[in-house]
C-alpha cells in the first residue's frame, strides 16, 4: 500500500502529551507534499487574482462602453452641443428690423414645423429645432426636412418633448422668447391601433413641455397646435371658436381637447401666455403620407385604387383644406402678437393672455372633387372605390370661421386647393423620382 500523501489525525495530534513520536523521515517526505501544494496553491491563486482582475477590468469596460452608449443615444449634451444650440437660437435679422425671437420649435423636422422653422429662420429669428424622428410615417422623410434645416443653419436636437431633463437643458442654455410646440401625435384612425401614444405625446409631452415653460425665467410665451378635430360631433357650420368642443368623436380630438384645458390651467396659474391654434386639414408639399392627398397621389400614381368616404345617405365627405404657407403665416402672427408671459420661476404676478383661433381657409372641398383635381394634375385617372365612412373617428365635414384670425391676427388664407395641389404633386413627382412623368393637364 503506497504511503499516505497526509499524516494521520493522530500522528499530527497526539491524545497524550509528552508521547509524541518523532519519525524525521514522514516528516521531512511531508513537508516536502506542502511545498508541492503550496506551490500548487500559489499558482493557482494568482491565476484565479488575475483572471478575477480581468473580468473587473472586462466589466469596467463595459460599464464604461455602457455609459457612452447611454450619451450616444441621448444624443444631446457637451460643450459642443450646447454651443450649437446658442448659435442656432441667436436671432439675426437685420438692422432697423427688431430684436427678433428666440424660438424653440418642437416637432421641427414634422410637415408643419418644419415649414414654420424655416419661416422664422429666413427672417432672422433664432430657431432651436427639437424632434424624435418617430417612425408613425417614414422617418426618412423627416430626416430629409431635417436637412433642409439644417442648411439654413437651424439645429434640430434629437431627442423626446417628454425628456425632462433635455427640457431643462435647454431652457438653462438659452432663454427662449417664444415656444412653438407643433409635436405631436397626430392622425385620427391610427389612434385605434395605438392609443397610448396619444396620451403619451398629445397629453404628457404637453404637460412636460408647459412645466419646463413654467418653470423658466423668464417665462416664454406659448404657442401650440390644437386641432379643428376638437369641434368632434358639431353640427353647426362654420366652426367658430366659441362653439361646443365637448363632444369628441375620436381620441386624437379628446388628447387635443385635453389639451386646450390644460393650457388654460398653466395659463390661470403660473402666468404663461398661450394661444392655440386649431388647424384644418393642413396640406401641400414636404406633406405627411397618411393624409388623404398624399396616400391617393401615391395610389394614383402606382395605378393601385383608393378608397373615397361617404357619409349618411352617400353624403360626400368635405375638408377645409388649409395651405401649408397660409397657415405658417398664421403661426408667425401668432408668435408676434403674443404677449409676454406675467409668471417668474413658476410664480404668477398677474393675469396672462390666453386665445384660441381657428386657422382654415374657409372653403370646404368635397374628397371626390379633391380627388378630380389631382387627377388633372397627375394627368391619370384614379382607380375609385366608394364606400360607407366606417366608425373610426372621422367626421363629415369641417368648415372654419377665421373671423377672429382675421381681426386679431390679420390672418388671411389666399391659396386655393386646386393650385396648392397643384403645387403639391410637382414637389411629390420631384422628390419621389418621377423625372419622366407627364406634365399637369392642368
Amino acid at each position: 500500500m503506497p504511503p499516505l500523501l497526509v499524516a494521520e489525525e493522530d500522528d499530527l495530534f497526539p491524545p497524550t502529551p509528552g508521547k509524541f513520536k518523532t519519525d524525521h523521515h514522514h516528516l521531512h517526505r511531508h513537508h516536502r507534499h506542502l511545498r508541492r501544494c503550496f506551490a500548487s496553491t500559489s499558482a493557482t491563486f494568482m491565476w484565479a487574482l488575475f483572471l478575477l482582475a480581468l473580468t473587473a477590468s472586462y466589466l469596467s469596460l463595459q460599464g464604461l462602453l455602457s455609459s457612452g452608449n447611454r450619451l450616444l443615444a441621448a444624443s444631446w449634451g457637451g460643450i459642443q452641443w450646447e454651443k450649437q444650440v446658442r448659435v442656432s437660437a441667436r436671432p439675426r435679422r437685420p438692422a432697423g428690423a427688431g430684436a427678433g425671437h428666440s424660438v424653440l420649435v418642437t416637432g421641427a423636422a414634422g410637415f408643419v414645423g418644419a415649414h414654420v422653422s424655416l419661416a422664422l429662420r429666413k427672417r432672422g429669428d433664432g430657431v432651436v429645432g427639437l424632434d424624435n424622428f418617430n417612425p408613425y410615417y417614414d422617418p426618412s422623410l423627416k430626416r430629409s426636412r431635417a436637412s433642409l434645416l439644417r442648411a439654413q443653419k437651424v439645429f434640430v436636437v434629437d431627442g423626446d418633448v417628454n425628456d425632462a431633463r433635455l427640457l431643462a437643458k435647454l431652457f438653462d442654455v438659452v432663454a427662449f422668447t417664444h415656444v412653438m410646440h407643433l409635436a405631436a401625435q397626430a392622425g385620427v384612425r391610427y389612434a385605434l391601433e395605438n392609443p397610448q401614444s396619444y396620451v403619451h405625446s398629445n397629453v404628457a409631452g404637453l404637460v412636460a413641455l408647459l412645466e419646463a415653460s413654467r418653470s423658466a425665467n423668464p417665462q416664454p410665451a406659448f404657442v401650440w397646435a390644437s386641432s379643428s378635430s376638437v369641434y368632434g360631433l358639431n353640427d353647426k357650420s362654420p366652426f367658430s371658436e366659441s362653439d361646443r368642443t365637448d363632444r369628441p368623436a375620436s381620441l386624437y380630438a379628446a388628447t387635443k381637447k385635453a389639451g386646450e384645458e390644460i393650457t388654460h390651467a398653466y395659463n390661470h396659474i403660473y402666468g404663461l401666455s398661450i394661444t392655440g391654434l386649431r388647424f384644418f386639414t393642413v396640406y401641400g408639399p414636404w406633406g405627411r403620407p397618411d393624409m388623404a392627398y398624399f396616400s391617393f397621389t401615391r395610389n394614383i400614381l402606382q395605378g393601385k385604387p383608393i378608397t373615397i368616404y361617404r357619409g349618411k345617405n352617400r353624403v360626400d365627405l368635405a375638408r377645409d383644406f388649409t395651405y401649408i404657407d397660409d397657415v405658417v403665416k398664421g403661426c408667425l402672427a401668432s408668435l408676434d402678437t403674443a404677449r409676454k408671459s406675467t409668471g417668474s420661476g413658476g410664480k404668477k404676478r398677474g393675469p396672462a393672455q390666453y386665445r384660441v383661433f381657428n386657422l382654415g381657409n374657409t372653403s370646404p372641398v368635397t374628397v371626390p372633387e379633391m380627388v378630380s383635381m389631382l387627377e388633372g394634375h397627375l394627368g391619370v385617372r384614379a382607380r375609385r372605390r366608394e364606400v360607407e365612412m366606417p366608425g373610426n373617428g372621422d367626421v363629415p365635414f369641417t368648415h372654419a370661421n377665421i373671423s377672429s384670425a382675421r381681426r386679431e391676427l390679420g390672418y388671411k388664407p389666399t391659396t386655393d386647393l386646386r393650385t396648392g395641389l397643384k403645387r403639391f404633386v410637382k414637389w411629390y413627382l420631384s422628390y419621389y423620382g418621377y423625372s419622366n412623368h407627364g406634365k399637369s393637364a392642368h
